[in-house]
């Protein structure tokens, strides 16, 4: 089956050199059981660059590594840039290579939301400015590895950030009605949001960690940059969500009656 670009824009640990188990840093916390340092690989990293515990990392205490998606710059990082040489073939390139990784994923990321933002019918009007961006940040993915470690990522999410937010106001207007308070970076974390009505609201950035949203509409609300580690989803309704993350959902908690948008997958520890 021909690569798409959604296709392109999710984790292929396969064709991956297992950059996020050695490029990414993490310390002992609720989310991993050990520290490691940036360029070390993780103990449970293979020799084919496979995870050994894969099966189970939350019982193992590496929880983090389940709400991880590089959003495939992994696998281009890999494949693309540097050519299908992995950091043990050529170790010359592993520092180079551990830098290029998460600026990519952050064009990766940036390509995600685009995407999404194009199939937006509500966003129409901004559909030939929405392709123009995608374009130019699908080209500089394309740089070499040099160029990709100079590249000023902040410089190019400030240039599409104003298309992104023109876009969620756009979609957040189908809700109709009066628009619901924004709560933009807002600090909710525990907060009792049960059943709360957030059709079409923004929540670009705001805390939620632990947050109760059990039965709370979230259709149509803006998602992009939430903090959602141990929300409580539980009969919550996120149809059309705008910009929310496979991450995102992973890091919640939900159950069977949750509803999901199109093309989201209910993570394996949310209870049936």
């Amino acid at each position: 089956m021909p690569e798409t670009r959604e296709t392109a824009l999710r984790g292929d640990c396969a064709n991956c050199f297992g950059l996020c188990c050695v490029a990414l840093p993490f310390a002992r916390s609720a989310d991993f059981a050990v520290d490691k340092p940036s360029g070390d690989p993780c103990r449970n990293l293979r020799d084919d660059f496979r995870c050994g515990i894969h099966t189970r990392l939350r019982p193992s205490g590496f929880q983090g590594c389940t709400v991880y998606d590089c959003f495939g710059a992994g696998q281009h990082v890999s494949q693309v840039t540097f050519g299908g040489v992995s950091w043990r073939a050529a170790p010359e390139t592993a520092r180079q290579m551990y830098e290029v990784f998460p600026a990519v994923r952050q064009l990766h990321e940036l390509l995600r939301y685009l995407t999404e933002a194009l199939g937006r019918r509500a966003a129409r009007g901004l559909h030939g400015e929405l392709g123009t961006a995608l374009a130019r940040v699908e080209e500089l993915t394309a740089l070499d590895a040099d160029a990709l470690e100079k590249l000023d990522v902040a410089s190019v999410r400030g240039e599409v950030n104003p298309l992104l937010l023109r876009t969620s106001e756009l979609v957040r207007a189908e809700a109709g009605g009066r628009p619901p308070k924004s709560r933009r970076g807002a600090d909710l974390i525990g907060k009792r949001l049960r059943g709360a009505r957030l059709r079409g609201a923004d929540l670009r950035g705001a805390l939620l960690i632990a947050a109760d949203l059990t039965g709370a509409d979230l259709s149509l609300t803006d998602l992009i940059g939430a903090d959602l580690r141990d929300a409580q989803l539980a009969g919550a309704d996120l149809t059309d969500a705008l910009f929310l993350t496979q991450p995102q959902l992973n890091a919640a908690r939900g159950d069977a009656a949750t509803r999901l948008p199109d093309g989201f997958e209910r993570p394996a520890h949310w209870v049936s």
